[in-house]
């Protein structure tokens, strides 16, 4: 199953880091759906019925787009068919923030979709999942590793990154060079639009298709998301002019090439969303750990990010009940540990994974 995920870049960021290759092998970044970047909140800890950022054919939108053309949008996790005739979606029975790979082509909610090739790719930092145990839960951060041409990023990476974030908005924009940020997660998915019966703003919704877990995962759970994993097979699966749906179906399978390690119990509760929740600890005397190659690039990123180029999660929170905006940013205040790791200090032990 898939239940939380993060997401950290801002809006214009995402549009870097999700450039993709059409069919003659060119490369394009995907703008946004018109009006959907106000949709769209960076967080560290996203749960379902919270909007994310999604990569999906253009065509869906544009009839004259062509099919591998590629667009950004901001759906709402949990699939709402458009066949569903309540006027309110929080009334669905069924949970239908994932689907089982298995049975796709059994529900009408999945088969609908699938058959239309409303396909689309999740992107995220990366997703949690809760390993059980007899006494307690411990979750765990899943992600691509973070490397560069087979090797982790050096210091000349990083001061890349913190150049091309100082970039204004305007220069961002127009900035086609290769991503050299966090490399995202591309989960496969289902997309519906949904209208009211009464009328009203269609709204956009997916689930994520899930498959059995990879045998490095099967520790931790018994199920994962499927994972595209590179270019050829994110554009196969967006492209369902070439690619139809029952030869898509054979993309979705377990990945094995996944890292992850160990996180606070911070993130159980969905209310928490500070970068407290994807730093590594030691599970068995719950104190913060030397984060991993992967996990230390990302950290260095969340760290250099321009305050004026990402939103902050606090401002998610602005339209909230004042006490609650005021939990939201004491939540969001990384402190001690934390923070020495930041700065750049801290315990250089690695965490067990």
């Amino acid at each position: 199953m898939c239940g939380r995920t993060a997401c950290t870049l801002a809006a214009n960021e995402l549009s870097r880091a999700a450039n993709y290759r059409d069919r003659t092998g060119q490369r394009h970044r995907p703008r946004w759906k018109d009006g959907d970047t106000d949709k769209y909140w960076p967080s560290y800890n996203k749960s379902p019925q919270s909007f994310s950022p999604v990569l999906l054919s253009n065509r869906h939108f544009n009839k004259d787009a062509p099919v591998d053309e590629c667009v950004l949008a901001a759906m709402r996790w949990g699939l709402v068919p458009a066949w569903f005739k309540e006027n309110d979606p929080s009334k669905m029975q069924y949970n239908t923030s994932n689907c089982r790979s298995e049975s796709l082509l059994e529900k009408k909610s999945y088969k609908d979709p699938l058959l239309k090739g409303q396909r689309c790719v999740i992107l995220a930092d990366g997703f949690y999942e809760w390993r059980r145990t007899e006494k307690e839960k411990q979750p765990f951060f899943i992600y691509f590793p973070q490397t560069q041409g087979g090797q982790v990023p050096g210091q000349q990476n990083i001061l890349k990154m913190k150049r091309d974030q100082s970039l204004d908005q305007a220069e961002s924009d127009q900035d086609d060079s290769d991503w050299t940020g966090w490399r995202l997660l591309t989960i496969a998915g289902l997309f519906d639009s949904w209208t009211p019966p009464c009328g009203g703003e269609t709204l956009y919704t997916y689930t994520v298709i899930t498959v059995d877990a990879s045998p490095n995962l099967q520790s931790i759970h018994d199920r994962m998301p499927s994972v595209l994993d590179g270019e050829d097979e994110v554009r196969r699966w967006l492209d369902f002019g070439e690619v139809k749906s029952l030869e898509a179906m054979k993309l979705l399978h377990p990945n094995s090439s996944l890292t992850f390690h160990p996180v606070s119990s911070l993130v159980n509760n969905s209310r928490n969303n500070s970068p407290e929740c994807l730093q590594p600890v030691e599970p068995s005397v719950k104190k913060t750990v030397q984060p991993t190659a992967s996990s230390k690039v990302m950290m260095s990123w969340l760290k250099t990010a321009s305050p004026t180029k990402r939103k902050n999660p606090d401002e998610e929170t602005s339209a909230k009940a004042p006490e609650e905006k005021l939990a939201a940013e004491k939540q969001t205040k990384p402190t001690g540990p934390l923070q020495q790791w930041l700065l750049g200090t801290g315990s250089s032990k690695k965490p067990k994974t």
